[in-house]
C-alpha cells in the first residue's frame, strides 16, 4: 500500500511539472520574469480572433448564449469554436477531452462555464475540471471581486483581489481507503509551486498598482504543508520591497472579509481556500452572478466566472444573472487587447445594473435573462 501510494504521488508530481522532490529547494526563483501572463494571441488575417467556448453544466449553456447574443449585437469581431463537454449529460469522453484541449491550445484563449463534478464515485477521482486545469498547467485562477455602481451591499465600494493556485492542494486526486471505513486523503504542496502563485501575486500587485499581498493559510495545523506555502511567499515577498506583505489564517479571514474586507487588497492561497474564499467574496457583493474570473497558465487563459456554480436549479427558466459571464467575456475581450469592446461591454452591464430597472431575480429584481441581456443590448453604442 505504502509503495502504491508513493508511486502516485511521485506519478502526480511529473503531471503537475515538478522535477523531483530533492530539487525543489534548489530551484532558483526568476526575478526578471514579468507577470505570469500569456501573450496575447495574434489575430486571422481577416481581423478577429478565434476563441475556444465550453458552455459547461446547469445555466452555462444559456449564460454562453447572452454571451453570444451581446458579441452579435456590438459587431465584436471574435469567432467561438464551441464543445460541449459534461460529465453529468454523458457528453464526457477523453476524446472529447482531447478535442477540447486541441482547441484551447491552438486558440490560446477560452470562455467556459462550470463543468459540474458528480459527488458519485465512479473509479476516477480527477473530474474533467481539474484535468482541463493540469493538462494546461492552469495554476493560477484570479477572482476581482468589485462592488457594482447602484447596488448597494452590506459593505459598498469593495475592490479586492483572490489569486488562488489551483494545480494542486486538496484537489490532487490522491485518496484511498487503507484499511475498512479509513480514508485518507493527501494534500500535496510544492515549494516551486507556492513560489510560483506568490510570485505571480505579487507580479500582479505590481503592474496594478496595488499596494498589499495577503498570504492565506492554515500553518498553525498544517504545519509542514501549509507551513511550506507561508514559508515560500515569505521569501518571494522580500524580492517585491515596496509591497507591504502580510498573513493571515483561513477561519480569521474568513471572518475578517465579513466583518471589515476593506482591509484587504490582494490575497493568495492555496486551492481549497481559494474555493472558500471566492465564493464567500462574491457574497459579499451580489452573489455567484455577478463576479467574473479568470484562469491562467504561461501560455493559455480562460475566462469564466468567479464562483463556480451550475446553479442546476435554475436550468430552463431564464432565471439566471448573465453579468458574471458577460463581464468575464469583457475581460477577455481586454486581454485580446480588444479594449474597446471590452469596455463597452463593461460599461453596458453596469450601466443596467446601476438603473436598476432590469435586475434578475438574485439582485432583488423580477427581469428574465433574455430581458437583461435585450437590455444590456440596448445600452451598448449604436
Amino acid at each position: 500500500m505504502a509503495a502504491a501510494l508513493r508511486r502516485s504521488v511521485v506519478t502526480l508530481v511529473k503531471d503537475l511539472g515538478v522535477p523531483c522532490w530533492q530539487q525543489l529547494a534548489s530551484r532558483p526563483l526568476s526575478v526578471s520574469a514579468g507577470l505570469f501572463s500569456p501573450e496575447t494571441p495574434p489575430a486571422r488575417a481577416d481581423g478577429t480572433f478565434k476563441v475556444t467556448m465550453v458552455p459547461g453544466d446547469g445555466v452555462g449553456p444559456e449564460l454562453m448564449t447572452a454571451v453570444k447574443d451581446v458579441f452579435k449585437a456590438g459587431d465584436i469581431p471574435v469567432e467561438f469554436e464551441e464543445f460541449h463537454l459534461s460529465e453529468v449529460q454523458n457528453m464526457a469522453s477523453e476524446d472529447k477531452l482531447e478535442q477540447v484541449l486541441t482547441s484551447m491550445r491552438n486558440n490560446k484563449v477560452a470562455i467556459k462555464g462550470k463543468i459540474h463534478t458528480p459527488m458519485e464515485y465512479k473509479g476516477e477521482l480527477a473530474s474533467y475540471e481539474m484535468k482541463l486545469r493540469r493538462k494546461l498547467d492552469l495554476f493560477a485562477n484570479v477572482v476581482h471581486v468589485n462592488s457594482l455602481p447602484g447596488y448597494n451591499t452590506r459593505h459598498n465600494n469593495l475592490d479586492l483581489v483572490i489569486i488562488r493556485e489551483q494545480t494542486e492542494g486538496e484537489y490532487s486526486s490522491l485518496e484511498h481507503e487503507s484499511v475498512s471505513g479509513v480514508i485518507e486523503c493527501l494534500k500535496i504542496i510544492t515549494r516551486e509551486k507556492s513560489r510560483r502563485i506568490a510570485k505571480f501575486a505579487f507580479d500582479y500587485a505590481t503592474k496594478k498598482g496595488r499596494n498589499k499581498v495577503t498570504a492565506v493559510h492554515k500553518a498553525n495545523i498544517m504545519k509542514l504543508g501549509d507551513g511550506l506555502f507561508l514559508q515560500s511567499c515569505a521569501e518571494v515577498a522580500q524580492l517585491y520591497p515596496k509591497i507591504k506583505y502580510e498573513n493571515i489564517i483561513i477561519d480569521n479571514c474568513c471572518m475578517q472579509l465579513v466583518q471589515n474586507p476593506y482591509q484587504f487588497d490582494v490575497l493568495v492561497m492555496p486551492n481549497l481556500y481559494g474555493n472558500i474564499i471566492d465564493n464567500l467574496a462574491a457574497g459579499l457583493v451580489g452573489g455567484a452572478g455577478v463576479v467574473p474570473g479568470e484562469s491562467y497558465s504561461a501560455e493559455y487563459a480562460v475566462f469564466e466566472t468567479g464562483a463556480r456554480h451550475p446553479f442546476a436549479q435554475a436550468v430552463g427558466r431564464n432565471i439566471a444573472n448573465p453579468t458574471a459571464m458577460l463581464l468575464s467575456a469583457a475581460n477577455m475581450l481586454r486581454h485580446l487587447n480588444l479594449e474597446y469592446h471590452s469596455q463597452m461591454i463593461t460599461d453596458a452591464v453596469k450601466r443596467v445594473i446601476k438603473q436598476g430597472k432590469v435586475r434578475t431575480g438574485d439582485l432583488g429584481g423580477y427581469a428574465t435573462s433574455d430581458e437583461f441581456t435585450r437590455a444590456v443590448v440596448a445600452n451598448l453604442p449604436v
